[in-house]
């Protein structure tokens, strides 16, 4: 039973990778800085807005507006 939950939390988290990956602006996400760059990246993979807010080194408000004129759909 708790393995089956498990699984389906896997397959859940990896749908919304596909879609963030999918949904994403790659140009724009190119074209950052480094920090910035690497903090879009790892939300991407995640979906972690705090942790890509640290990575970047700006607030969570300001990641929250980078991710959405990145074209990164909040799923989770």
């Amino acid at each position: 039973m708790e393995k089956e939950k498990l699984e389906k939390w896997r397959r859940l988290e990896e749908e919304a990778r596909r879609i963030r990956e999918e949904s994403a602006d790659w140009k724009f996400i190119e074209k950052q800085p480094f920090p910035i760059k690497v903090a879009l990246k790892f939300y991407v993979k995640t979906g972690d807005l705090y942790v890509a807010s640290r990575i970047a080194g700006v607030t969570l408000d300001e990641m929250n507006k980078l991710r959405i004129k990145a074209g990164i759909p909040n799923v989770a």
